[in-house]
């Protein structure tokens, strides 16, 4: 274990780099790993493909990583080869992989963000609040949107303002015959606002939910104030809704 902690490290410190391991890779690699090498430059398109991949690597445990690495790194390798890799790679180093995981989510490729992103959530790495939230203004929709579910799902409360800044992104809106609309993060946007508890939206929620102009996120609306206030609205129509957190903003 400690050779592959080694091996991570370099692995970590070489990001930047040209490719280390590739060009070496006949004389470091055993033979089962040069066959794993071979078998990743073909691109996984099945669900038997994906599962031919992960027991051939997780049969190797540790052995596996150094391919996993220069596959995650090399942009000779298929995108869904890549993106398997480096849940593998959080797979067979658990927490150990975090450091080099979230390296990836600055990565060039779309992809290798989101995968980045993914796996550090499988790991429960709380720790790279900063980087989850930094990925919110990402220039990719899915990326943003994992962004977003890493803060929720790992409950970063203070990032809560850097998710409330998502409603005034014009990334997260889209033209139609000219006009600004919503696209569907904003929805997740309000949610995922309500799970933090974000309470200095309280008072923009309830004057958000008493104009028509946001009528398609009530739902949404409803859900952040009750998760926000502690209070259940009535469970009859939107308008019973709506009246009640009129009164509620009055008192």
């Amino acid at each position: 274990m400690k050779t592959i902690v080694l091996f991570l490290s370099l692995a970590l410190a070489s990001l930047s780099a040209p490719l280390l391991f590739a060009k070496n890779s006949p004389s470091l690699f055993d033979r089962e790993q040069i066959e794993l090498q071979n078998n990743f430059k073909h691109m996984a398109k099945s669900k038997h493909d994906r599962e031919f991949l992960q027991s051939a690597s997780l049969k190797l445990k540790g052995r596996a990583v150094p391919i996993l690495i220069e596959v995650m790194k090399s942009d000779q390798y298929a995108d869904p080869n890549r993106w398997l890799a480096t849940f593998l790679i959080g797979k067979i180093m658990g927490k150990k992989a975090a450091p080099f995981l979230a390296k990836f989510t600055k990565h060039p490729s779309w992809v290798l963000r989101m995968a980045g992103l993914k796996s550090l959530l499988a790991l429960q790495a709380n720790e790279y609040g900063r980087e989850y939230a930094d990925l919110l203004s990402d220039q990719s929709l899915l990326v943003r949107i994992q962004a977003l579910e890493n803060i929720r799902t790992l409950k970063l409360e203070q990032h809560g303002s850097d998710v409330w800044k998502m409603l005034y992104q014009k990334q997260n809106y889209k033209m139609v015959q000219g006009k600004y609309k919503r696209s569907a993060i904003i929805g997740k946007v309000i949610t995922t606002i309500g799970d933090l508890q974000y309470k200095d939206s309280q008072k923009h929620l309830l004057a958000m939910m008493q104009k028509d102009a946001y009528k398609d996120l009530y739902d949404e609306i409803n859900y952040a104030l009750e998760k926000i206030t502690g209070k259940k609205s009535p469970s009859k129509d939107i308008n019973t809704k709506k009246i009640f957190w009129k009164n509620f903003s009055s008192l």
